[in-house]
């Protein structure tokens, strides 16, 4: 089933699946659907089942050596994603994924790659897994949502795409919002408040919005901000800590208290 307007600059998902009818699912509703409406991104989920060979539509088989479990036949999934994709090395053929737990993991970076590349073709995998030659054979890059088991490859699928279609021009409302979000900067993001500016919670606690939030003073702000980033980032997730120290200038404090750039002398000649 194809969902979306055809165009050189659409965004496009070709998803290859034993259950179809789970796509668009989550991503046909809110500021995704109503891009996916709107022809901003397309979507094709193709159903694997429909190239098997048999009378039985077997796409899954006993695997080599013994062991529990069922394999994804190579050459149903060889039909499914020439058919789907192209050969390799076609024009257009764009990038092709497994979702898998061996992969490489998800992360901004490579959501920003991705949502840089017309056509991404995910494979779902079920069972098992699938037999290793035919991602061989069709240079299929492997990548993980993280280090967990999940009953197939669809629900990995769905995140990848929501990740990559809310930074794709004119899904989200406002463009500046997705600069300040986790992991832009090397950070995770800052906390958020509205009103009340005094909320009682159940145990009969009054909590107040920090008072720089409410003084309108915007150069405070962003500095507030980013002050809890960096503490927050610091406290939970100490190798982005590490990576985001090891990408800024050195830095000093000033008799005034204020970070400033540390000037390096020159390297003699």
């Amino acid at each position: 089933m194809n969902h979306g307007a055809d165009g050189p600059r659409v965004w496009t998902a070709k998803v290859l699946t034993l259950f179809p009818e789970m796509f668009p699912g989550p991503l046909g509703h809110s500021l995704a659907g109503k891009a996916l409406e709107n022809g901003v991104w397309a979507l094709e989920s193709v159903d694997i089942r429909s190239f098997a060979r048999d009378k039985h539509r077997s796409v899954d088989d006993t695997p080599f050596g013994g062991g529990a479990g069922m394999v994804m036949r190579p050459d149903v999934l060889d039909a499914a994603l020439t058919a789907t994709a192209g050969p390799v090395g076609a024009p257009g053929r764009g990038r092709a994924i497994y979702l898998s737990p061996r992969g490489r993991v998800l992360n901004q970076e490579l959501v920003k790659e991705l949502a840089a590349t017309p056509v991404v073709t995910l494979l779902c995998g079920r069972y098992e897994g699938v037999d290793q030659r035919v991602l061989d054979a069709h240079g299929l890059e492997e990548v993980s949502l993280g280090d967990f088991v999940l009953s197939g490859g669809e629900l990995a699928a769905l995140s990848l795409m929501d990740a990559v279609v809310r930074l794709l021009p004119g899904v989200m409302g406002n463009a500046e919002t997705a600069g300040e979000e986790s992991f832009e900067r090397g950070l995770l993001e800052y906390p958020h408040y509205t009103r009340p500016a005094v909320w009682t919670d159940g145990q009969g606690v009054e909590r107040a919005v920090p008072e720089v939030l409410l003084s309108g003073h915007h150069g405070k702000v962003k500095a507030w901000r980013l002050a809890e980033a960096e503490r927050i980032t610091e406290a939970r997730r100490p190798d982005l800590w590490s990576l985001y120290q090891a990408s800024r200038p050195a830095e000093t404090v000033t008799n005034k208290g204020r970070r400033q750039a540390r000037r390096r002398d020159p390297k003699p000649e």
